[in-house]
Order: structure tokens, then C-alpha cells, then sequence
């Protein structure tokens, strides 16, 4: 089977998330880098594509468009949250496939239109949200949905960094610079990492979230976004859930824990332990379960850069006519929906629908 020629804008070097996506490429071998427009900046663009050795590297997206009509068959977007909506629609209307880092948009309005406009054509748009692509969250979704904890009561998520204890976006940090920036970010903390963790207690319960009640704050003085949030969830079927997200949680590094409660038990993965998932009985007995499904033998971790490829091979195995699981525009959008609600909330103190 033929690999899928991708280009990517976005990612170049010195950027954190570019080189992930490239590295989750190359591990199944199913995608080939061709082409890509790396920085908003045309000649540090050129140059990051020189260095990271494309056969076609561009000074902007809309000349890498134009010039590969035919050569390439998808785009993989890894810039900051405000320019996903304006590239992502070009794209899909240039023909080409997309995958999107997370969250869909800068705003709720740009997620409707980008939504509307991917459920109406052809090409796939897939969203990176990286815990999906963890073997052992996609085994706590089946066992969940299989009934091994009964009925779902609640779900509670953790998402705790400390990265951004300090301000560091006024020494100049490329990531926390545009993390920071409201016109680049939208949401700060609730776009970053609580898009991940609210996607992540839709996916493992099977439930939408349909109201919400959040507490949110900017914790560093001076900074113009949200730095961590507090959330209680109301989910269909009469689930209830919680959600902290914190990037000020000082000397926490990348703290992800979900817990699902049933009636008759509860299921527990947390992200230091990936390849574990962790069932508890009604009278408090554990059950540990390792992951065996890994592209090496059971007992070799499977960890951030096979999940990632996990996503890249589902999406190589749509775009090609066969079945993956897929985090599409629907998804993309639930979260900025989720986003948006939950800082009406702040601003209402009460209850707010999605």
C-alpha cells in the first residue's frame, strides 16, 4: 500500500508539538513528509524545513496549497489555536485530509463553521486529543461499555502541570508566550489541557456533557488567561462528574488521572502508570489489567509517542478506505462547547447548558 503524502504547517524547529507529530508518523511507516509551510515567519519557515531535510519546504500555507494541488493527500495543522479555523477550511476546500492538534479553534463560532463545513465534505478531519490514543484508555472505554462496572454513576478527571507556576511568558518562553496570549489561545488552562481531560470523560463513559458549573481562575497576577479551573459536570443518563485542570500546580509535570464509578465497581488509569488500568470491586478488592496490545511484546511500555501514532494509524487506515477510531469535527466541537459553558458559568456563577 502506498504512503499517504502529507505536508504540515506549523511545528517548526525549536516548537515542541511539530517534532511529536513527525515522530508518530514515521513509527508505522504508513506517511510521508513531503512538504510544509513551519513557522508564520516565511524565512525561519524555509529554514525549518531545510533542516528537518522536506523535499518542498514553503514561506506560507497558501503558497503550499496552491503549489500542491495533486501532490499531497492530507495536512497535518500543528500552529497556535488562532489560525486552526482559517487553515483547517482551507484545506478540507483544497481537497486534502486534515489532522488538527487540539482544541478545534480559537472560539465556539469558529468551531460551528469548521464543524459544518468538515461534515459536509469528503476529506476526514481528525483531531489529535493524545489520551484517546493510550491502548489502555481504549480498554477502560470498552470495559465500561461492556458493563464491567455496572451502571456509570460518575466519572472524575485530573489534569494537573506546574509549568506555568511562574510567569514564565514575560522572559520570552516560546510555548507559554502564545499559551498566555488570549488572541492566540482563547482559553488558557481550559483550552491546553482541559479540552483533553473533559474529551477524555466523554470518551471513556460514552456519555456528552450537557451542563456544567466552573470555577476559574488566573491564579499568577497579571496573566490574561485562565491557569486552573474547577468544573462539576451534569452528563447524559444521569451521570455526574468533576474536572480539575491546573497548569500552576507547582512541581506537578504532566498529572493526567480519570476515575469511572458504577454500581458495582470502578475503573482507574492514571497517566504515570499508563500501561496499567486499575479495576476496583464493590468490597474494595483491585485488579490490575497490562496492557498487551503494543507494537512491542507485553511488558514494553507503550507510551505519549505511540499513542500519538495509535491516532496517525487510525487516521491512515480511514483515509485509505478502512475503519479506525476516529476523534473527528464532532468531538473538536463538543469541547469548544464545553469551553465556552464553562466560562459563561464563571461569569453567571451557575449552571450553563452546552
Amino acid at each position: 500500500m502506498s504512503k499517504i503524502r502529507v505536508a504540515m504547517v506549523g511545528g517548526g524547529i525549536g516548537g515542541f508539538i511539530g517534532e511529536i507529530h513527525r515522530m508518530a508518523m514515521r513509527l508505522d511507516e504508513r506517511y510521508e513528509l513531503v512538504a510544509g509551510a513551519l513557522s508564520s515567519d516565511p524565512e525561519r519557515a524555509i529554514q525549518s524545513g531545510n533542516e528537518i531535510g522536506l523535499a518542498r519546504p514553503y514561506g506560507t500555507w497558501q503558497e503550499l496549497f496552491d503549489a500542491e494541488q495533486g501532490n499531497i493527500d492530507c495536512v497535518s495543522i500543528v500552529t497556535p489555536n488562532d489560525s486552526h479555523a482559517e487553515i483547517a477550511t482551507a484545506a478540507i476546500q483544497s481537497g486534502f485530509h486534515v489532522v488538527l492538534d487540539k482544541p478545534m479553534t480559537r472560539t465556539l463560532s469558529e468551531a460551528i463553521a469548521l464543524a459544518e463545513i468538515a461534515s459536509n465534505s469528503p476529506q476526514l478531519l481528525a483531531m489529535t486529543y493524545t489520551y484517546t490514543g493510550y491502548p489502555m484508555i481504549r480498554e477502560m472505554k470498552s470495559r465500561i461499555a461492556n458493563g464491567d462496572i455496572g451502571a456509570v454513576r460518575n466519572v472524575s478527571v485530573r489534569y494537573r502541570q506546574g509549568w506555568l507556576s511562574d510567569s514564565i511568558e514575560n522572559e520570552g518562553q516560546k510555548q507559554a508566550l502564545w499559551r498566555t496570549n488570549p488572541d492566540l489561545c482563547g482559553a488558557g488552562a481550559l483550552g491546553d489541557i482541559g479540552s483533553h481531560a473533559e474529551q477524555l470523560s466523554r470518551f471513556v463513559t460514552g456519555q456528552c456533557i450537557q451542563s456544567v458549573r466552573g470555577d476559574v481562575h488566573s491564579v499568577v497576577p497579571g496573566r490574561k488567561v485562565d491557569d486552573h479551573a474547577s468544573v462539576q459536570m451534569k452528563l447524559s443518563e444521569g451521570v455526574i462528574g468533576d474536572l480539575v485542570v491546573s497548569q500552576v500546580s507547582t512541581g506537578e509535570r504532566n498529572n493526567v488521572e480519570v476515575n469511572v464509578y458504577g454500581d458495582k465497581g470502578a475503573m482507574i488509569w492514571s497517566h504515570s502508570e499508563p500501561d496499567v488500568l486499575t479495576a476496583l470491586d464493590q468490597d474494595g478488592i483491585e485488579h490490575r489489567y497490562h496492557c498487551s496490545v503494543n507494537r512491542a511484546p507485553s511488558g514494553h511500555p507503550a507510551g505519549f509517542i505511540e499513542a500519538f501514532a495509535n491516532i496517525y494509524r487510525a487516521c491512515a487506515d480511514v483515509m485509505q478506505g478502512g475503519e479506525g477510531i476516529i476523534i473527528d469535527e464532532r468531538e473538536g466541537l463538543a469541547s469548544m462547547k464545553f469551553i465556552d459553558a464553562v466560562l459563561r458559568s464563571q461569569e453567571t456563577q451557575s449552571w450553563e447548558e452546552l
